[in-house]
């Protein structure tokens, strides 16, 4: 029996006695994920992404561990809403424009406390002062650089469309301006290197695209560890208690790591590990979470169809952005329909073994997005659940 297989049969039986769809999650393999990103960041703290785990149980498991700190959040309602819960460090990770949240925040000195956001222009300043409705709590700021490689005088850019600072010059004048401004106070530095952290180079089938990727990661992460350690530098100029200066990803963790300037890490998909994650050299994990679809028809040989299915993920529309049928090894989809909003037809030898009712397990192509579909997960030991814990959508919170 395949080590695949082996997974299939023990989540079969943890999960005998709930009926399909369900979403869970291998605490075994969870675990292993988290130890094998501590050994990657090689000493420096992991702040784990929430949008990439979207359950307050599993953020409190992992953040329980050893090497994992701080929450890096994905809306500034979420961020507030985390703290309330009792999380002491959470880090907004872009850009907002809430301006309610944004007096929330002013008006209480526990959530000014625990919550930094991020700000890459000038007018996001004069947008919070605008939103203060009275509040006086001091503002927790993060600035972030812009990652993108430049090439041909920057008629090539490579990166995603983030941040417009991308000079130590342009960075320290963003300081400067925080720095004279009341109410507002520069703790933080923050460079997401997507184009590294977030693209596999080992793309199955395509040895020359996956050759092209390594080089252009390669020129991308000797680029940014010199500039980044030039940003820092200009900004402590400026603001020299500067608590933290985070990077990285799940596909760069140890590259990241290894750069002196950088203080923290942040990661989150890999551990759940789902498949756009299994294209990368410089790691190997685990899948953890899976969701489950029962089997509704058997419309002939070689084929069954199960109930829903249909869950792509965000990003530019392609194959890689679709959930893959996982369990049993060898299904497939049917290309004339692919996975549908209500039925998916499943097409392979595996097929004919399949009774009506049972499960058909599949991954989805990127990790938190999963939790919007599900209002639980199940979380498996062995050949058991051990638990039921809420997602963010259980707890009646979608933030997006």
């Amino acid at each position: 029996m395949t080590a695949r297989a082996a997974d299939r049969t023990r989540y079969n039986r943890a999960t005998a006695h709930l009926d399909a769809p369900i979403a869970v999650v291998d605490l075994e393999a969870f675990d292993a994920n988290a130890d094998d990103l501590v050994r990657r960041a090689a000493g420096k703290p992991i702040r784990v992404a929430s949008k990439s785990v979207r359950c307050r149980a599993l953020l409190e498991r992992v953040l329980a561990r050893p090497g994992f700190a701080g929450i890096m959040s994905f809306t500034l309602a979420e961020s507030l809403w985390l703290a309330r819960a009792g999380f002491e460090d959470v880090l907004l990770a872009y850009p907002s424009a809430d301006r309610s949240a944004f007096a929330e925040l002013a008006a209480d000195p526990k959530l000014a406390g625990a919550v930094t956001v991020m700000v890459d222009d000038h007018a996001q300043l004069e947008l919070i002062d605008a939103a203060r409705a009275g509040g006086t709590e001091e503002i927790r700021v993060c600035l972030e650089l812009d990652t993108s490689l430049r090439m041909l005088g920057g008629r090539v850019r490579i990166g995603a469309l983030r941040s417009p600072l991308h000079s130590p010059s342009q960075l320290a004048d963003l300081a400067r301006s925080v720095a004279r401004r009341p109410g507002f106070r520069l703790v933080g530095l923050m460079a997401y290197e997507g184009h590294i952290a977030g693209v596999g180079d080992s793309v199955a089938g395509r040895p020359l695209r996956s050759r092209a990727i390594r080089l252009m990661q390669a020129a991308g992460r000797r680029e940014l560890a010199a500039r980044r350690a030039e940003v820092v530098r200009a900004v402590r100029a400026v603001a020299p208690d500067l608590e933290f200066v985070n990077g990285g990803g799940t596909g760069s963790v140890q590259h990241t790591a290894a750069e002196h300037a950088v203080t923290e890490i942040a990661a989150g998909s890999g551990l759940y590990v789902p498949r756009l994650f299994d294209n990368y050299t410089s790691f190997t994990a685990r899948p953890a979470a899976l969701f489950a679809q029962p089997v509704v028809r058997r419309p002939g040989v070689g084929v069954v169809t199960v109930l829903g299915g249909g869950y792509p993920a965000s990003g530019a529309a392609g194959p890689d952005r679709l959930p893959v049928p996982y369990l049993p090894e060898g299904l497939r989809y049917d290309p004339q329909e692919g996975p549908g909003e209500v039925q998916t037809p499943l097409l392979g030898a595996p097929a004919d073994d399949l009774l009506i009712g049972d499960k058909v397990w599949f991954r989805h192509a990127k990790a938190g997005e999963l939790c919007e579909r599900f209002d639980e997960l199940q979380l498996i030991e062995g050949d058991r659940v051990t638990a039921t814990v809420p997602t963010y959508r259980g707890e009646g919170r979608t933030f997006l």
